[in-house]
């Protein structure tokens, strides 16, 4: 999963031109009090180091939950900016832009589990209903 992010980010470090364009509407209207770039294609390029560097991370399985949750939530408006399929008057584009909106969802989908996997131990709130649990049983004994 992690290539995906790592040969796009790439790629769209390259040339992030068209990516740009396509996300221009979207990022025009972003509420100008945010702490982002003004310039569209200096955001497109920070999306894509985050892909890059997230996206070797998790492949490397370092901070394999944190670099999974940073790709998912770069994921979604990377998703709404680069693939309004909706907006696609030529039938093949839309299509084609559809096909991409649905992969990207796939990846969510995938980095969504990823980032909530413990490796099998139990999670957190397991631990901590059992220790109370424990805790309850000795405080009554």
């Amino acid at each position: 999963m992690a290539a995906v992010f790592i040969s796009g980010g790439i790629d769209v470090l390259r040339n992030p031109g068209p990516r740009a364009q396509r996300a221009e509407p979207v990022t025009d209207a972003l509420p100008e009090n945010l702490p982002l770039p003004d310039d569209t294609e200096q955001l497109v390029k920070l999306n894509a180091a985050v892909h890059i560097v997230a996206g070797s991370l998790l492949a490397l399985n370092r901070l394999p939950r944190l670099s999974a949750a940073v790709l998912g939530a770069s994921l979604v408006p990377t998703t709404l900016a680069g693939h309004r399929f909706w907006e696609e008057e030529d039938e093949r584009s839309r299509a084609m832009q559809q096909v991409h909106f649905l992969k990207n969802l796939g990846l969510l989908g995938g980095l969504i589990i990823a980032a909530t996997d413990t490796e099998g131990a139990p999670s957190l709130g397991w631990r901590a209903r059992r220790a109370a649990k424990k805790a309850a049983g000795r405080i009554r004994d």
